[in-house]
C-alpha cells in the first residue's frame, strides 16, 4: 500500500468577463507517478474530465508564467493570491481561477510525501540499491 495526496478546491470556470461558474476540482497526487499531479473537474451535466500535468509547472505557476503546449499558468496580481489556468485541447479551451492558498496546501502535501527534486530516489529504488550492495551470494 501506498499513500497518495487529494484534495478539493473551488475553481471559477471563465466563460466570459462578466459570467463564470464554480466548478469543484479534485487534486491527486500519486508517488507512483512523482511528477505528474491530477486535476479532476465536475462540470454540471458533464463526465468528470481529469488533466495530468507536471507538478513542478502548477507550483511555477503559483508565482509566475510556466507552461507550454496544452497547460498554462500564472498569478493574477501582485499578492498572488489567485492564479489562472488556461487548458486548451482540440475541443476548446477552458480559463479557470483559482484561489492559490489551497493549491500551495496541496504542493507541500505532495512535497512531504516526495519531496521535490527527489521524485528518483524513492523507496522502489533504495530497496533495489541495497540489494546490488549487500553482501552475499548473486
Amino acid at each position: 500500500m501506498h499513500s497518495t495526496v487529494q484534495g478539493h478546491v473551488v475553481m471559477n470556470l471563465v466563460v466570459s468577463n462578466e459570467l463564470s461558474f464554480r466548478i469543484v476540482v479534485d487534486l491527486e497526487y500519486d508517488p507512483v507517478d512523482p511528477y505528474a499531479i491530477r486535476l479532476t473537474f465536475h462540470l454540471p451535466g458533464d463526465a468528470p474530465v481529469t488533466w495530468v500535468f507536471a507538478r513542478e509547472l502548477l507550483l511555477d505557476g503559483i508565482s509566475g508564467p510556466a507552461g507550454e503546449g496544452d497547460v498554462h499558468i500564472h498569478p493574477v496580481g501582485e499578492e498572488l493570491s489567485e492564479v489562472c489556468i488556461m487548458l486548451r485541447s482540440p475541443e476548446g479551451d477552458a480559463l479557470l481561477r483559482a484561489s492559490s492558498p489551497p493549491l500551495i496546501a496541496f504542493l507541500a502535501g505532495t512535497d512531504r510525501l516526495v519531496p521535490m527534486g527527489e521524485e528518483r530516489t524513492g523507496g522502489d529504488l533504495d530497496a533495489q540499491l541495497a540489494l546490488i550492495l549487500s553482501p552475499g551470494p548473486r
